[in-house]
């Protein structure tokens, strides 16, 4: 007798989806109890920024993350799976200029709507921990964290290059100049001299390196990516005399090992010296304009023409004083890296090789790799490698790094320079000059200077009577806002008008989702309790600056003693992303391409067409889901009509969650055909079935097992594969208690993935909600194989196969191998010559 739900023909994925929905939310199922004597598992999908609807992109990150939250509550872990939004930057603010609205109502509305959307794929989330970065009751806590760092010496404000939209009247990311002009605006972008706050995130800097060594968990190619970042080099520092001077030049090389190759020295345009004769020298004024406009970061640096100016000045190598090097102002030496200022050896550095090249400089070897060791260097590739030093008198045959140690200690003994050591790394300036952020706690008096705010007037709230309709930050303009008393003199005096780079904002949330006093940002109690993160799931694309600042913002947080953590997460997993093909059509106007949606499209075969007009459309490249490309796919239209359970089955199917999904309707239709095939199977569930499977519980329990370890390392496709191996085998057995057992097995690995459906079937069995379920247990014996498939050939040709007790010994499994009714048919009566067999694999029968 069968104890299964009345079974309707089909699973009905609109009604279970909500109802089982509406049963979570009432039993408050998946709240994280910060009492509990449970082992703890804090599983956290990056947040996301509310910028309006989610994409089925977004859904692959969160489903991840939700099965293995939902099978750590199996398997007996209180779990803490929180939901949030990073919800200050500038998207808002462009929505109040472009449509006239205010960013925390564009903001507020799109949270709402993004937040009902993740709720109707029935993800196991903490609602109650959720938190807007946007809201007082966060980024007021926030100041005071900031205020803390400040009095502990690791804030401080200092004058600072930025780059300037004069049209924006707003600070701009080097991100977001485009080929010179704000990406806006597009206005040339200027370099402006402004007061900034920064964050002393050089001091962790051989923390956070050494730090790396400890993730083991993380990918190695973010790990390589943030050492990289970090930037620690090590080499001399040394000065280069101005002719005839006891003045000169300092500079910082990594290539010591080189200076017989030198052929000229650079200085940046933002050098004192170049500035100095920028005063009287309108060419080279000029010229210093001319670099402002540029790029700042070093990877712009790197494919921008090279360009210099020679300033007059030359000066002597300190190896060799009779030797006279030109000094240019270049476009490509950074003032923030180093000194602001190289010598140049072209032959072992391709900028420097373009530069000499353009200006006509000579180019000397120094290092060679083989027979070639002329001085003469004729190629436009330099050699970068390594290999023994060539031309450089009593250097030559040292290797590359012998030379270096012999340059140093040269250089110290001689009193022209020191071995030191240097980071990319700069301190992270975080002031913007933008509205949508949280306020910079700090008032600005012309008697007391620039003095924090009190804690007990935090938070610093943004004012809501804000006017976009002018460029720049309203905050600056704002009639009564920035104005208050000095609260060291009672003065008159005036708020900082700044705001925080919205990265802050996202460097210590996961520490607020652990533990929300109204009182003060946390609990440190609490936080050891819960940090580090078991799991952190996000994209690639924050590799370096939010896990780099996240992981800053927690040791300075333990450096002065606010939290006993140093990492704050302990594993990192980055997905790939949701694909999907573009279509667009040239307009013949400007000859760029206007892009549609999928739904705007009927897909044929090998083409496609536009719905409104039946007009043919270009089929583009599988590529990321992007809204500029249109080539998004909205998971509410996808749920109405496959429901929710299909979707998640889709994201952890067929691809390895690190690589890109490509997504397709036949996929997710596939997906939907083996809901209905395991809803028809688990109808099939007998409680009064006696009859006993010995392989089918072997199957059953070796399943249990593998998913179980495939979820642990977030192998969800082998998972996917695993269970469909144990449908197909419960498909093909017959009725028996075991069959019944494996039935039920099967409804509790499925549950993580497809919570709405095994909950309508778990109602049938009468065992309460499978949200609160234990993982099914495995008998170690059964993951044992003791039986094994052997094959059987006739004079090489597989005729049969037998299932026999593992190590059976040969004769035993000869006598079975003639026994096979197919093996006599091949042999026709011919007399057996040889047997071969190998042990538990194969039996070769030669006639």
């Amino acid at each position: 007798m069968t104890t299964s739900p009345s079974e309707p023909v089909r699973f009905d994925p609109a009604a279970a989806d909500p109802r089982w929905q509406a049963v979570w939310d009432e039993r408050q199922s998946f709240r994280a109890d910060d009492n509990s004597n449970k082992p703890r598992s804090y599983v956290l999908e990056m947040f996301p920024y509310p910028s309006g609807r989610i994409h089925i992109g977004h859904v692959r990150n969160y489903t991840m993350g939700d099965v293995l939250a939902r099978y750590k509550r199996m398997t007996g872990h209180e779990v803490l799976h929180p939901m949030g939004w990073d919800a200050f930057g500038m998207p808002a603010e462009n929505a109040a200029m472009e449509k006239g609205v205010h960013p925390g109502g564009w903001t507020r509305a799109n949270i709402a709507t993004m937040k009902a959307q993740l709720k109707r794929l029935g993800f196991a989330l903490d609602w109650s921990r959720e938190l807007a970065t946007c809201e007082p009751d966060y980024y007021g806590h926030e100041q005071a964290l900031f205020l803390d760092l400040y009095h502990a010496g690791l804030v401080y404000r200092k004058e600072s290059a930025v780059n300037w939209d004069p049209v924006d009247m707003t600070v701009l990311a080097n991100e977001q100049v485009i080929d010179g002009r704000g990406w806006r605006s597009g206005a040339l972008v200027e370099k402006r001299k402004l007061s900034q706050w920064f964050l002393k995130i050089t001091q962790f800097a051989e923390e956070l390196l050494d730090g790396l060594g400890e993730l083991k968990d993380w990918p190695e190619k973010v790990r390589l990516m943030q050492e990289n970042w970090i930037g620690k080099s090590q080499g001399l520092r040394c000065t280069f005399r101005f002719v005839d001077s006891k003045d000169g030049i300092e500079v910082f090389t990594t290539r010591p090992d080189t200076l017989f190759g030198a052929s000229f020295v650079a200085i940046a345009a933002d050098h004192p010296i170049a500035q100095r004769m920028a005063a009287n020298a309108p060419e080279l004024a000029a010229f210093i304009e001319e670099c402002k406009q540029g790029g700042t970061t070093a990877a712009e640096l790197e494919t921008a023409e090279k360009k210099g100016f020679y300033t007059g000045l030359s000066v002597e190598h300190p190896l060799k004083k009779a030797w006279h090097l030109p000094v240019y102002v270049a476009n490509f030496v950074l003032m923030d890296y180093g000194t602001g200022a190289v010598f140049g050896c072209p032959a072992h550095d391709q900028r420097d090789l373009d530069f000499a090249r353009k200006y006509d400089l000579p180019v000397t070897r120094v290092v060679a790799d083989g027979d070639e060791t002329s001085a003469t260097f004729r190629g436009n590739e330099a050699y970068t490698g390594p290999g023994r030093i060539v031309n450089s008198e009593w250097l030559d045959g040292m290797s590359v790094e012998e030379a270096k140690a012999d340059v140093i200690a040269r250089a110290h003994h001689d009193g022209w320079g020191e071995g030191t050591t240097v980071w990319r790394l700069r301190d992270w300036g975080v002031s913007r000059q933008r509205y949508w952020g949280t306020p910079i706690p700090f008032i600005h008096c012309e008697s007391c200077g620039v003095v924090p705010v009190p804690k007990s007037q935090l938070p610093v709230v943004l004012p809501e009577d804000v006017d976009f309709r002018t460029p720049g930050n309203p905050l600056d303009r704002h009639p009564t806002w920035k104005h208050v008393d000095c609260p060291k003199c009672g003065m008159a005096a005036l708020r900082e008008t700044d705001t925080l780079d919205t990265f802050v904002d996202s460097s210590w949330y996961f520490l607020r989702f652990a533990s929300q006093p109204a009182d003060k940002p946390f609990d440190p109690a609490v936080i050891a309790q819960w940090l580090p993160v078991e799991q952190y799931i996000g994209g690639i694309e924050h590799a370096i600056l939010h896990l780099l600042y996240a992981r800053f913002w927690t040791r300075a947080l333990a450096h002065i003693g606010l939290i006993d953590v140093k990492e704050p997460f302990a594993s990192l997993f980055t997905q790939g992303m949701v694909t999907h093909e573009t279509y667009s059509r040239t307009d013949p106007a400007n000859g760029q391409p206007v892009f549609f949606s999928p739904d705007e499209v009927t897909r044929g075969a090998d083409s496609a067409a536009l719905k409104a007009d039946d007009g043919p459309v270009e089929i583009g490249r599988v590529i990321k889901m992007s809204k500029s490309k249109k080539n998004v796919v909205d998971p509410d239209d996808i749920i109405a009509h496959y429901g929710a359970d299909a979707v998640r089955w889709f994201m952890l199917s067929d691809s390895p969650p690190e690589r890109d999904l490509p997504w397709s309707e036949a996929g997710i239709e596939g997906c939907a055909r083996f809901v209905q095939r395991l809803w028809r199977l688990f109808g099939q569930y007998d409680a009064a079935a006696v009859a006993e499977d010995k392989a089918l519980d072997r199957k059953r329990d070796q399943t249990v097992a593998a998913v179980a370890e495939d979820i642990e390392s977030l192998g969800f496709n082998k998972a996917v594969a695993r269970i469909y191996e144990l449908t197909s085998a419960i498909d093909k057995a017959a009725p028996s208690a075991s069959r019944s057992a494996a039935i039920r097995t099967l409804l509790l690995l499925a549950a993580p993935m497809m919570p709405h459906l095994t909950e309508e079937a778990w109602a049938g069995i009468g065992e309460g909600i499978i949200a609160d379920a234990a993982w099914p247990p495995v008998d170690p014996a059964l993951l044992v194989e003791d039986e094994v498939t052997i094959a059987v050939q006739v004079l090489g040709k597989l005729r049969d196969t037998i299932t026999v007790a593992k190590g059976l010994p040969r004769e035993e499994v000869e006598a079975l191998a003639l026994a096979s009714d197919k093996v006599q048919r091949a042999l026709d009566g011919k007399a057996v010559k040889k047997v071969i067999v190998v042990p538990d694999r194969l039996v070769n029968l030669v006639a």
